[in-house]
C-alpha cells in the first residue's frame, strides 16, 4: 500500500475518533472535569488546608495537581481506545480494515492517536481547572510535555489490548475497576512514597504509574520521589512492549476474526 494511501486511512481513523471524542463531550470531557474539581475542593482546599507544606515552599493542593492531572490522562486515554475500538470489533468494522490493504501499524496508529488527543485535551482541561484554586509553576516544560504524551501512549495501547481480548461490554470496566484505579491511587497521587513504612515503600515501586506521576511532578514542581531516568525508562519500555503486543494482535487476527 503506498505511503500516500496509508497516511489517508491514519487520517481516516484519527479524524474519525476526534469527531467521537468532540461528538459525545459530556461523556468523553465533561465528567473528568467534574471529578477533579470536587478533588480539588475536597481533597486540595478542605483536606490541604490542614495538611499545609509537603515541602519547603509546596503546598498539599500544589502537590496533587500533578497526580490529579495523570490520572484523568491516564483514565481517559484508557478508556476511549478501549470502548471506541471493541464497539468497531462488536460493530464488525474491525474485519472491513483487517480485510483492507491498510497495514496494520495504521489502525493501530490511528486509534492511539485519537486517543493520545483525548489524553492532551483532559490533561489541558484539568490543568485550566488548577488555575482556579492554586499557581502552577512550570519548572520543565519539556519533561512534562513527554511524560503526558508517554502516559498516555501507554495507557491508549493497555487499552487497546484491552479492547481486543474483552467478549463483552462488561469485560471492558473490568481492568479500569479492579486495576488501574488501585494503581493510581496507590501511585502517589495524594501522597510521597517516601512517607510510607517497609515493606510498602519497596513494593510501591513495582508500581509503574508511579513513575509516570513523579516525573509529570518533577516537569511541573521540580520534586520527584524516585529516578527521572528510571521514570523515562519504565514509560518507554511499557510503550514498546505494549506496542509489539499490539500489532502482534492485530497481525495474528486475535480475538478479531469471526
Amino acid at each position: 500500500m503506498p505511503s500516500s494511501a496509508n497516511l489517508i486511512a491514519f487520517h481516516t481513523i484519527t479524524r474519525r475518533e476526534v469527531v467521537r471524542i468532540l461528538r459525545i463531550w459530556m461523556q468523553t470531557l465533561l465528567p473528568s472535569a467534574i471529578t477533579m474539581t470536587l478533588y480539588f475542593v475536597i481533597f486540595g482546599r478542605m483536606v490541604g488546608s490542614r495538611i499545609g507544606e509537603v515541602a519547603p515552599g509546596i503546598q498539599y493542593i500544589d502537590y496533587i495537581v500533578p497526580g490529579l492531572i495523570m490520572m484523568a490522562v491516564i483514565t481517559n486515554s484508557y478508556g476511549n481506545i478501549s470502548s471506541s475500538f471493541f464497539g468497531a470489533k462488536f460493530g464488525r468494522h474491525v474485519e472491513e480494515m483487517l480485510a483492507s490493504p491498510m497495514p496494520a501499524w495504521v489502525i493501530l496508529a490511528g486509534y492511539v492517536t485519537g486517543a493520545l488527543l483525548r489524553g492532551l485535551l483532559v490533561a489541558a482541561i484539568v490543568l485550566a481547572i488548577s488555575l482556579f484554586f492554586t499557581r502552577i509553576h512550570l519548572y520543565h516544560p519539556w519533561i512534562t510535555l513527554s511524560t503526558v504524551l508517554l502516559t498516555s501512549i501507554v495507557f491508549s495501547l493497555a487499552g487497546f489490548a484491552n479492547a481486543v481480548w474483552a467478549k463483552k461490554f462488561d469485560d471492558i470496566a473490568l481492568v479500569p475497576t479492579f486495576v488501574l484505579a488501585p494503581l493510581t491511587y496507590l501511585g502517589g497521587v495524594f501522597y510521597s512514597v517516601d512517607a510510607l513504612g517497609s515493606p510498602w515503600r519497596e513494593i510501591s515501586h513495582a508500581n509503574p504509574i508511579l513513575y509516570m506521576v513523579n516525573a509529570f511532578r518533577y516537569g511541573l514542581l521540580g520534586i520527584s520521589d524516585v529516578s527521572l531516568v528510571a521514570s523515562f525508562a519504565v514509560m518507554i519500555g511499557l510503550a514498546v512492549a505494549l506496542a509489539a503486543i499490539g500489532m502482534f494482535l492485530l497481525h495474528r487476527g486475535v480475538g478479531l476474526r469471526s
